[in-house]
């Protein structure tokens, strides 16, 4: 265990000569943890289905004297996620870090009588079934390097009740436990977090957004904004980072406090 007492400040969130992965690294939530790891001196693969993106992310991260990787990676794709941790370590011999952040699905569109078994079953490949094989494929490496931390992007609505949203919320609600279960099989150089945006302005949130909806949002979110990218990769950092190494099978939610919904 560290000695947190003899430890420098910024040794606690140091990441220098360590390796991370970002899914869905290229856009959002993905590009800003990622450069969040790479300021505090990580490597980093970028994993996207936009390869275009990707590579222009990685070029804005290199300013931080980092290595970067940019890979082209469908997560409902076995071979891609394979190929992806293949070539991770063909580049930099280790993996150290998984920011599971890519995912998907039919959140707020999940009217149950006119969606599909198929549909139903996607949120859970795109959420559940790709965080767990890229586990299964990353772990026995950190263990290897003797660190590893996990975090996986889940969702509030693993925890709130709307309608429209079964398959999806579902899916999230799985995460928040398979992420306290893992954490058992993990241990102990390997820990497993999960962080859950509230209302984040994203791409896939302002295509939905209202002036309507957001006055409602902030109507039951006391910090009176709504999320930006930033401030969920400050949780993905600490999850990462040697400061939270008594920290697993958590679920965080960062959410001005409050609850953000669509209906």
């Amino acid at each position: 265990m560290q000695d947190f007492q003899h430890k420098a400040f910024n040794e606690l969130f140091d990441l220098s000569g360590r390796t991370a992965i970002v899914t869905g690294g290229a856009n959002g939530i993905g590009k800003a943890t990622a450069l969040r790891l790479a300021q505090a001196g990580a490597n980093i693969v970028i994993a996207d289905l936009k390869i275009e993106d990707a590579n222009k992310a990685a070029k804005e991260i290199e300013s931080y004297g980092v290595k970067v990787l940019a890979v082209e990676c469908n997560i409902l794709k076995d071979e891609d996620l394979v190929a992806m941790v293949d070539k991770t370590l063909e580049v930099f011999g280790r993996i150290n870090i998984l920011i599971s952040n890519a995912g998907g699905g039919g959140g707020g569109q999940e009217n149950p009588f006119k969606i599909t078994v198929d549909d139903f079953r996607r949120d859970f490949e795109l959420n559940v079934f790709s965080a767990w094989r890229l586990c299964q494929l990353c772990v026995p490496h950190m263990k290897k390097s003797g660190y590893g931390s996990i975090v996986i992007t889940t969702s509030m609505s693993s925890v709130n009740k709307s309608p429209d949203m079964s398959g999806y919320a579902a899916s999230k609600a799985a995460v928040n436990h398979m992420v306290a279960n893992l954490t058992h099989d993990f241990g102990p150089e390997v820990r497993i977090n999960a962080v859950g945006p509230g209302a984040t302005r994203t791409a896939a949130l302002e295509s939905v957004l209202t002036p309507e909806i957001e006055e409602k949002m902030l109507s039951h979110t006391p910090i009176k904004r709504l999320g930006e990218a930033d401030d969920i990769a400050g949780a993905m950092l600490y999850f990462a980072a040697p400061i939270s190494e008594w920290v697993s099978g958590q679920t965080l939610f960062v959410n001005g406090g409050g609850v953000q919904t669509l209906d």
